[in-house]
């Protein structure tokens, strides 16, 4: 398998050098030249595999320059039990109702679904560094984070010999948990940022500081290099297409499908990231019909999806799925790259067009490709609260608000099309990272839930859902805050020169 640039910068890679460097010199994403195929007797053989298991049968296509042994060392590591994650089965599958089901995505060390890949990269990027780098050589993580990924990448890179890794995020973008999260992280090679603007200002910052090549040349002489744990490393992404054969795998083994039978799959997205995992399984043979692409507010991907005009020139709303809180979906690069079939130089003009203008526009025949696979939906503030609270008077379920806007629009999606496929909805995130606004939801804002402490909303939260707080979330109250920067989004490549001594 090798692996080339979206903007045909590269080509011939391996995937251990793809994710050492983490992005294209000249700003392109890296996928693999073709797709594997698993057929459905494959399928039906890993039927009673755990989780690694079904990891290693997919991941060995994708890094084949791994010896079987070590990948299937990196990978029970990765997902060791109870080490790691607190449930067995990993991503274990709940029914909410009729033909729905919840694909639990966070039972990881941080809550998020961002532990699933997160807990692996840093295995894969010792390799790669083991691999390509230079001897000696140090590796620079420069991750942007809207509030799930820089606490999962903090706590799988911590402390690892030969990495140091810089979090930034948006300072009035993430949640109170989500925050104290990363800003105890321990670890002498952790650096965490808040940034003053939104998701789109840090992200786009931490891109220019990957294309400033002033600064690389001088990394370069120190032997250090610059990579991402971002979902723009396809080491991040590709360990996503894993639990989308796994839920499969549990549904088929409780009897609610059987192999062979289509399934729709809903995801609250933001960067794409997680939804395009879901189409690198449908393409590799997993038998999934309709992805449904859930927004929220910022609904740029819903109105791409349904117009073919990308258009990033629009209100920026800070929501209660913060996570989501996005404008420019990066991973869609990657998508336009397989829909065009390959076609570099249109890909490079319409993120030309995205820099430049702000928005572009696909023709008619990708607009009908992506249709066929992609529904796009999105909910208002008040739908993904409504839902919060029904679920939870109905069936005495509590969900995060990612998960809650994912549902939301996989219902519509059911309501006007009439399609009656099974449903699993990725639930991307624990109600804990997000307890305010789930009680909220749950007691009306009348109930005076900002005026509580953290360690009472968990409290309160516990009680209604049933479900014990996490260790690690109960004692984050009590550690200090090691994390204080603050910087402007102009000012991000310049506090990283000062952080690493130039």
């Amino acid at each position: 398998m090798k692996y080339l640039s979206t903007r045909g910068e590269y080509a011939g890679l391996t995937a251990l050098e793809t994710i050492f460097l983490g992005i294209a010199p000249g700003g392109g994403l890296f996928l693999p030249e073709a797709i594997p195929q698993i057929n459905q007797n494959e399928l039906k053989s890993l039927l009673t595999a755990d989780y690694a298991t079904v990891a290693q049968e997919i991941l060995k296509y994708f890094i084949p320059e791994l010896a079987p042994e070590k990948l299937k060392q990196i990978l029970a590591s990765a997902y060791a039990y109870p080490a790691k994650f607190n449930q067995r089965e990993i991503t274990p599958v709940t029914q909410l109702s009729h033909q729905e089901y919840l694909l639990e995505l966070w039972h990881g060390p941080t809550h998020a679904f961002k532990d699933l890949a997160l807990q692996l990269l840093p295995f894969l990027m010792t390799e790669a560094n083991r691999s390509v780098g230079e001897p000696n050589q140090e590796i620079i993580i420069l991750t942007a984070t809207s509030g799930d990924t820089g606490k999962a990448a903090l706590a799988g890179f911590a402390d690892i010999p030969g990495i140091k890794i810089f979090v930034f995020f948006p300072e009035d973008g993430v949640s109170e948990i989500q925050r104290l999260q990363m800003l105890t992280q321990k670890g002498s090679n952790t650096h965490v940022i808040a940034v003053k603007g939104n998701f789109d200002d840090t992200q786009n910052g931490v891109k220019q500081i990957f294309t400033n090549q002033e600064l690389s040349t001088k990394l370069k002489t120190r032997g250090q290099v610059f990579s991402s744990a971002n979902s723009i490393n396809w080491g991040r992404l590709m360990p996503q297409i894993v639990y989308y054969f796994y839920g499969y795998l549990q549904l088929c083994r409780q009897g609610a499908l059987e192999v062979g039978q289509p399934l729709n799959v809903a995801v609250p997205t933001g960067n794409f990231g997680n939804i395009l995992a879901a189409y690198y399984a449908k393409q590799m043979g997993l038998p999934l019909r309709k992805l449904i692409c859930a927004s929220n507010t910022n609904k740029v991907l819903t109105d791409f999806i349904n117009e073919g005009v990308y258009n990033k020139n629009r209100q920026f709303f800070t929501t209660i799925s913060p996570s989501m809180d996005i404008l420019i979906s990066s991973n869609l690069e990657r998508l336009l790259f397989l829909l065009a079939d390959g076609e570099t130089h249109l890909i490079k003009n319409l993120m030309k067009q995205l820099q430049t203008n702000g928005s572009y526009q696909i023709d008619r025949a990708i607009r009908e490709k992506m249709g066929h696979h992609f529904y796009g939906g999105y909910a208002t503030e008040s739908e993904t609260k409504a839902l919060i609270r029904s679920l939870y008077q109905e069936k005495g379920q509590v969900v995060d608000p990612h998960t809650a806007v994912g549902l939301k629009v996989a219902r519509d999606y059911q309501q006007t099309s009439g399609d009656k496929t099974p449903l699993l909805l990725a639930a991307t995130a624990s109600p804990y990272k997000f307890n305010a606004s789930v009680l909220e939801a749950i007691q009306g804002e009348s109930a005076g839930i900002r005026e509580k402490s953290e360690f009472q909303l968990l409290e309160e939260l516990e009680k209604l859902s049933q479900i014990p707080i996490p260790d690690n979330l109960k004692e984050l109250l009590e550690l200090p805050v090691i994390h204080q920067k603050v910087c402007t989004k102009e000012a991000m490549g310049q506090i990283t020169s000062d952080l690493l001594g130039f």
